[in-house]
């Protein structure tokens, strides 16, 4: 009996990670390592992003001429800077593994950030195992050397400076992701409203700002082609090719590439965000809608008492609500987007309150439904209804949460989920 208290107790308190975290990352860099030696790399977009990168340090600024064997350049500048520094490191991008040893690297400080990120939203132990096992994740990393790696890096490089309340140095780090793919504008919204209750109405608008001036910086080298390269980095009416999709596959090709599907997920889209920001996401400020949006113009006397509302674990929980709102609702999902959920749903899941064999159950679901290729009705089914239960799952767990903050502001009832 008394082995059994302590296993759960381990399993349960989140003061095992300091232990735990270490021992998973170690385990993981050999995982690593046995998956560069052992199988095989497959080839996808790096050599494109090389010829990219070819034709860049050929003084090519007009992106509408930079093209490569399977499309043209379609990412922000970030992209371009990290690909050259990659393209010098790996002999024009011909010594592939050396490559796989830097995507490695770049695995493993994520990694590393994730767990802290997870660590200081007090997670328990039985959740972190999730982190290292996911067979697609390994890949998009170590055997595509996909860019979406480095704005992952940005994403929870920057929820982790945001819980620890370096609020300057997150928009950076963000905007840095958002500068490599644009797939970051999804968690952008989640991130005004925390800055708001953070920060108040004026250094919302820095951190705004700091988004635009370092983009701008980023993008200095297209400065002379601006609207070429605006229109390729940030594209949002880009089109989708039905063989491709992961998680439409179980619609028809004709209703995938309709007006009306496209107009019918965005109207979705925005209307969860609403709904999360109207019922969930403002109610650290202990205000409606309308006071919220006050807070943009007015210095409200509880400021403080907002800011301390904020805590790792909503951070956490916000930034990545909004991620996997965006993924639920987007038109088209290719097997890279899985970097940007991979490290999302256990969190999320475990947010929602679902015991954990369930957690666990909707975590293999959704990993089987990614490694499958290419896509199924089944596949592409259980990849939208996993996302679906997540996000669901993630509002029903926030319920009651801030209801129980006593009226001088104090934080120390609040329901941390860490039971």
């Amino acid at each position: 009996m008394l082995l059994i208290n302590q296993g759960l107790d381990i399993a349960r308190n989140p003061k095992h990670t300091r232990w735990l975290s270490p021992v998973l990352l170690v385990a993981d860099a050999v995982l690593s390592g046995l998956i560069i030696w052992k199988v095989p790399y497959t080839e996808i977009d790096w050599t494109t992003y090389m010829e990219h990168i070819e034709i860049y340090l050929k003084g090519e600024r007009d992106y509408k001429n930079i093209t490569g064997s399977t499309g043209p350049l379609v990412y922000p500048a970030a992209h371009v800077h990290i690909y050259r520094l990659l393209y010098r490191l790996t002999d024009h991008g011909r010594n592939i593994q050396v490559a796989q040893i830097i995507f490695a690297l770049v695995y493993l400080i994520t990694l590393a950030i994730v767990i802290q990120c997870y660590r200081a939203a007090k997670v328990p132990p039985y959740v972190f195992p999730l982190l290292i096992l996911s067979k697609r994740l390994h890949s998009i990393f170590m055997l595509r050397c996909f860019n979406d790696c480095f704005a992952v890096l940005g994403l929870f490089s920057a929820i982790y400076a945001y819980q620890r309340n370096q609020w300057h140095l997150g928009t950076f780090l963000y905007t840095t992701g958002l500068n490599v793919k644009m797939s970051l504008l999804l968690p952008l919204p989640a991130i005004g409203v925390l800055t708001l209750l953070a920060l108040g109405g004026r250094e919302a608008i820095t951190q705004a700002m700091i988004i635009v001036q370092v983009s701008i910086g980023y993008g200095y080298p297209f400065r002379r082609q601006a609207p070429s390269y605006f229109a390729r980095a940030f594209e949002l009416t880009r089109e989708f090719l039905y063989k491709w999709t992961v998680n439409w596959r179980f619609v028809d090709e004709s209703t995938f590439l309709s007006k009306p599907f496209a107009l019918g997920l965005l109207a979705a889209h925005v209307g969860l965000l609403a709904f999360f920001v109207v019922t969930r996401w403002i109610k650290p400020s202990q205000r409606s809608l309308r006071g919220f949006l006050n807070l943009i113009k007015d210095e409200p006397p509880d400021q403080d008492r907002i800011a301390q509302r904020v805590t790792p674990n909503f951070i956490m929980t916000t930034v990545l609500t909004a991620t996997a709102i965006g993924m639920l609702c987007a038109r088209s999902l290719h097997y890279q987007f899985y970097a940007y959920i991979a490290w999302t749903t256990p969190f999320l899941l475990w947010k929602a309150g679902f015991h954990p064999i369930l957690q666990y159950g909707l975590w293999a679901a959704q990993e089987w439904a990614w490694n499958v290729y290419p896509s199924t009705p089944a596949s592409s089914a259980t990849v939208v209804a996993v996302l679906a239960v997540t996000v669901f799952g993630a509002w029903w767990g926030q319920k009651g949460e801030f209801d129980s903050v006593a009226a001088n502001g104090s934080v120390s009832t609040l329901h941390e989920h860490t039971e």
